[in-house]
């Protein structure tokens, strides 16, 4: 994909990976700034991270079709 997108297209990828990190920062400070919501992260993010990021993987590679060979 990288390969045949050029100049253009590259940058456009790169504006849209940039928006993107921006709107997750935004959203990261925006959550951690409310008391009860940093509490249950505080508590619970050790458990519920890992848990997301796997689902997250499992999904990908589910729809992916990774095991449909």
């Amino acid at each position: 994909m990288f390969a045949t997108a050029g100049a253009a297209g590259m940058a456009r990828y790169a504006r849209v990976f940039l928006v993107g990190v921006a709107v997750w920062c935004a959203a990261g400070r925006f959550f951690a700034t409310r008391p009860m919501i940093a509490k249950a992260l505080a508590r619970w993010g050790h458990m519920v991270m890992p848990l997301a990021l796997i689902g997250t993987g499992a999904f990908i590679l589910i729809e992916g079709g990774a095991f449909g060979l």
